[in-house]
């Protein structure tokens, strides 16, 4: 099974019953989840480049149950909407259908109608993740310790704006071929 089937199956199992993990305190806003590389490598030819279950499992957790907001190639990579979350497309095209999701023209348009979300996510892409940086409130990062010829990339986060709170590092498991940290970080204020 390749990197992308078995990436979206373990997304799809049993996600009816996944409990929400939370977050790690109880501010609310807009939180980027991702997974990137040492040198902040997103993914080559709109396809993730790793498979780590326990991050997807992690990333599965997290956005359950919560508006989760992307870019048209990332929902394009995927085979359909992902289950109890509420999927939201960003894209240009006005003409854009996608099955299982609302369709959006700005980051600011899809961030108006979930207000009464406590936690809505932004997972990607690049430029999505690029365009929500000034938006955000939190960053949910998990960093592979590897680095990956990719060709989308995941923005900088200035040390200026933004405090790492907490980082978990986790070690290279049989099942998972890279080591990896999950790293919170807060805007400044």
């Amino acid at each position: 099974m390749d990197i992308i089937n078995s990436n979206y199956k373990l997304l799809m199992e049993n996600d009816d019953e996944t409990e929400s993990l939370g977050l790690s305190d109880s501010r609310n806003g807009i939180t980027i989840i991702a997974a990137a590389a040492a040198n902040d490598a997103l993914g080559k030819d709109n396809k993730l480049i790793w498979h780590i279950s326990d991050d997807l499992k992690r990333f599965k957790q997290l956005t359950s149950g919560h508006a989760i907001i992307m870019g048209r190639k990332t929902f394009e990579s995927m085979p359909n909407a992902l289950p109890n979350r509420r999927n939201m497309v960003i894209t240009r095209n006005k003409d854009y259908f996608a099955k299982g999701a609302e369709i959006f023209y700005s980051i600011e348009d899809a961030l108006s109608v979930v207000k009464n979300d406590s936690q809505p996510f932004i997972i990607g892409g690049g430029e999505i993740y690029r365009q929500s940086m000034a938006l955000a409130d939190r960053i949910e990062l998990t960093r592979i310790h590897k680095e990956f010829d990719a060709d989308t990339f995941f923005p900088n986060i200035p040390k200026t704006k933004w405090k790492l709170i907490k980082e978990k590092k986790l070690l290279t498991t049989k099942s998972d071929s890279v080591s990896y940290s999950y790293l919170t970080y807060i805007k400044k204020t």
